[in-house]
């Protein structure tokens, strides 16, 4: 096993030029443009401050400010919850009068409109800054470069694409949501090195090691919701909870469950959690076990059934979004992950391989459905990366759906 292991490592290390250790999964920045290596040091520090709020500032972006004169620092800031100061606001009120004539460099482009909070754009202009760097226009329609043409009109200089991939990449959940106004989807798989999630009894406990599993409570911590389907509650019975040493915030639990089978007595539903569960329901559930589980805990959506009596996932998703749910992780099962790719919903996916065998012909694999017939119409993913979380490797990236 040890060979093994060292062998799919090396495979790895080939791919990546290097090994990657530890839980963390993060791209070298560069610039796309060339730009002075100092603004390239405090755009890089405004992104790790916004990096700082992640899974706090839904439905808003995350966005890291930092504010320069004369070779300093002289105010820095991110925002932390929607409804609180954005990071400008945060630098500005740092820097005080120090601000004018000063140097801003932000994430992303001040806001112009009047939200939860007053419009960022203006209060750079009444701090007398004389030059911003931003990394990415704002693709909200509210904003959409107006911020930068306020602070250009108002004779402040603007510079926009500083790091913009990374920027982008950074709220890359924000960007599907204030677009589509629906959520950004992340499918999260788990298999051995044959591609089974279970044996063939149905086993599946662990596949992954701790600190693979670790990295998945993490997401739940940063996502807002978690979907799996009524079967994985009947079999499994899981919590769907987050669970990190520091503790955590549960996701929202979104169960798949046409015909209202969960039971009423499920972790899902009875355990002691701050998240709701929405139980998805079609019409051709039986009323009385709607009822059963809406006199629970249970929330119920009511979503159309498509010919075939399964959920619209297109309508979920977009019902999901009025809740302002804008990131879903998508984690079981296999006929679950099978109807969100062929209904090329999924907006990324994170697989964990772990290095073990299992076998058997009739053992489980991560995505069910039918499948192409010719491997040239297989789904690709693009912008890939890979590496190693504890004894397991992962590889992420976003699929390139065929036309």
């Amino acid at each position: 096993m040890y060979a093994l292991k060292d062998c799919l490592q090396g495979i790895f290390d080939f791919i990546n030029g290097k090994t990657h250790m530890g839980c963390e999964i993060k791209s070298e920045i560069r610039s796309e443009r060339k730009y002075m290596p100092m603004h390239e040091k405090y755009m890089r520090m405004a992104l790790e401050l916004a990096e700082k709020a992640r899974g706090r500032t839904n439905p808003n972006p995350m966005v890291g400010a930092v504010l320069l004169k004369d070779g300093q620092i002289i105010g820095q800031g991110y925002h932390k919850k929607a409804g609180t100061p954005h990071a400008e606001i945060h630098a500005l009120k740092e820097a005080g009068e120090k601000a004018k004539g000063s140097t801003l460099y932000v994430t992303l482009e001040p806001c112009s409109h009047y939200g939860r909070t007053p419009p960022c754009s203006e209060a750079v202009i009444k701090a007398g800054i004389s030059e911003v760097f931003v990394a990415m226009q704002d693709p909200n329609p509210l904003v959409a470069g107006r911020g930068i043409k306020l602070m250009t009109d108002a004779g402040i200089k603007v510079n926009v694409g500083l790091f913009e991939k990374e920027a982008r990449e950074l709220n890359e959940v924000f960007i599907k949501y204030i677009t589509q106004k629906t959520p950004f989807v992340l499918l999260k798989t788990a298999m051995t090195l044959d591609g089974k999630i279970a044996t063939r009894t149905g086993h599946a406990r662990w596949i992954t090691g701790s600190a693979a599993r670790e990295h998945v409570h993490r997401l739940r911590d940063q996502l807002d919701a978690i979907l799996v389907g009524v079967n994985t509650v009947i079999t499994d019975n899981p919590a769907l909870t987050s669970r990190l040493p520091e503790g955590g915030r549960d996701p929202i639990r979104i169960i798949l469950d046409s015909q209202a089978r969960t039971p009423v007595d499920s972790l899902v539903l009875t355990q002691d959690s701050d998240a709701p569960t929405y139980i998805v329901v079609t019409d051709q559930a039986p009323q009385v076990r709607v009822k059963s589980l809406s006199e629970g805990n249970a929330k119920i959506l009511r979503i159309n059934s498509d010919k075939n009596g399964r959920i619209q996932l297109n309508n979920l998703l977009l019902s999901l979004g009025q809740l302002e749910i804008t990131s879903l992780l998508v984690e079981g099962g296999a006929t679950v992950a099978a109807a969100f790719l062929e209904e090329q919903l999924v907006d990324k996916v994170l697989t964990f391989i772990a290095p073990k065998i299992v076998g058997g012909a009739d053992a489980p694999t991560p995505v069910a459905g039918h499948g192409v017939e010719f491997m040239d119409r297989a789904l690709c993913l693009s912008r890939t990366k890979s590496g190693k979380i504890g004894e397991d490797f992962f590889i992420e990236g976003y699929p390139e759906y065929n036309e």
